[in-house]
């Protein structure tokens, strides 16, 4: 299942959107440029309504950059392709058919024998976890595997890049926890590079190599953040002390108007307003 470890770098060059048409348009983005290396784990975070999603839309190949470029491994992004698998918050598998079926449903569209698919199906659906449940369908499922069924339907078109907007949001939090687990343990072995939107800061710190920092809109990348955490990651991690300052410097980001002290000198109760620390942990 892994890919070519050249495959899936993604080159997003002083990019403008804007949407809506006449006295309605706006400027969702505005001059974001973003590189990530074959196989990363980028996560951008940023408050809702920033243009997070219209980040991924562009690159998914929904939405056209007023200004810039979006490029995949040296080529221009001008439409969807199955290389960009992509990931919503909500499953949009096929009710009426059994979960190996939806799975394996990409093979067919390409021509796939029968046969040939449903195994690769089966193998990735033992990937995520989902053994012994080939044969039921969606609605028996609960929301935690739905999304593990979605993850294993993306990755059986061997995706150069995965495009998650938000994809753990409606899950209760141990769920989420554990489907985050789960990502990490699928992304070792896939080794496919991720973009994952979200606007939970310990999602972002629990999952990253770095975050991207985004501003309210129009949408602007204010600040990269690398991660150190060793892999692999669990849920220790996130009572670290350090896990615990970089939280508290990202809510800072986040919150208008908040000071933001230097990461080399945050200390464990400094350098956030005193208003924001009901919010840390």
């Amino acid at each position: 299942m892994s890919n070519n470890a050249s495959q899936g770098k993604i080159e997003i060059d002083r990019v403008h959107i804007r949407l809506g048409a006449g006295k309605q348009e706006f400027e969702a983005l505005q001059d974001v440029s973003i590189s990530v290396a074959p196989g990363e784990f980028v996560c951008i975070l940023g408050p809702s309504g920033c243009g997070k999603s219209t980040l991924l839309g562009a690159l998914a190949g929904h939405l056209a950059p007023s200004q810039g470029s979006v490029r995949v491994d040296g080529l221009p992004v001008s439409g969807p392709h199955p290389d960009r698998g992509l990931v919503f918050q909500h499953h949009t598998l096929f009710p009426w058919k059994k979960v190996v079926e939806n799975v394996a449903f990409g093979l067919k569209m390409k021509g796939i024998p029968r046969r040939q698919r449903l195994q690769q199906a089966h193998d990735l659906l033992k990937l995520v976890g989902l053994e012994g449940f080939e044969n039921v369908y969606p609605g028996q499922l609960s929301g935690g595997m739905q999304q593990r069924v979605e993850i294993a339907r993306v990755l059986i078109n061997h995706p150069r890049v995965m495009l998650m907007d938000e994809p753990f949001g409606a899950l209760d939090a141990q769920t989420r926890l554990k489907m985050q687990e789960l990502l990490l343990e699928v992304w070792a072995r896939i080794q496919t590079s991720i973009v994952f939107i979200t606007h939970d800061i310990d999602e972002a710190l629990f999952l990253a190599d770095r975050i991207l920092v985004m501003s309210p809109r129009p949408g602007r990348i204010i600040e990269e953040i690398p991660l150190e955490f060793a892999r692999p990651r669990n849920a220790e991690l996130l009572t670290s002390s350090r896990f615990t300052q970089l939280k508290r410097h990202c809510m800072a980001l986040l919150h208008p108007g908040a000071h933001v002290a230097p990461l080399e000198r945050l200390s464990p109760l400094g350098a956030v307003p005193a208003s924001l620390l009901q919010f840390a942990i």
